[in-house]
């Protein structure tokens, strides 16, 4: 079905408006949500919060990429919910990169006007890199992937990915503090 379609099926109220976007984007969702929380139960369970969370958001909202928005609820809520279980150490690789991404992110507490900002200048500066570590950053911070499966989907050794996600943290701080965002 349709993007479009689904969405309308959110506006009408109507229930398989979850079931069509589970039946579209369901195994995508959990693996944004395993890659983070690497646990079967728990990525259920964020699964069935996204599609809440997308229940209750739209409408009023009405997203222009239903892939990417489910993707972000998903990915907020994963990482909410390894923030909370994370006495329990499961997924050095998800803590790692969400440490390493907030290194570069100015404010953790910022408003929605300063998520639109923030957000343009993320897109500014993706869309500024060569395609390789473009891929490479959005494995490592997008979707949490461990250094090691990037090094062996991108056929670089382990050391290489390294230095390119080093470089490629340290232009994104940079981009940042020229947009005028990092204080």
């Amino acid at each position: 079905m349709e993007d479009e379609r689904i969405i309308g099926l959110y506006f009408e109220r109507n229930e398989n408006a979850i079931r069509e976007t589970e039946n579209k984007y369901g195994k995508y969702c959990y693996t944004v949500a395993y890659n983070i929380l690497h646990s079967r139960e728990d990525s259920d369970e964020c699964l069935n919060d996204t599609w809440n969370s997308a229940w209750d958001a739209i409408p009023p909202l009405r997203p222009k990429r239903l892939k990417g928005f489910l993707a972000r609820i998903t990915r907020n809520i994963a990482i909410d919910r390894y923030r909370h279980d994370s006495a329990e150490k499961r997924g050095a690789e998800a803590e790692s990169a969400i440490e390493e991404y907030w290194e570069c992110i100015p404010n953790k507490e910022a408003s929605i006007e300063d998520e639109v900002i923030l957000k343009e200048a993320i897109n500014s500066f993706l869309a500024g890199l060569d395609k390789r570590s473009r891929i490479i950053f959005l494995r490592r911070y997008w979707y949490s992937m461990s250094v090691r499966d990037i090094a062996i989907g991108t056929r670089l050794s382990e050391s290489h990915v390294s230095v390119i996600l080093h470089r490629t943290r340290n232009k994104f701080k940079q981009h940042l503090i020229k947009e005028g965002i990092f204080i």
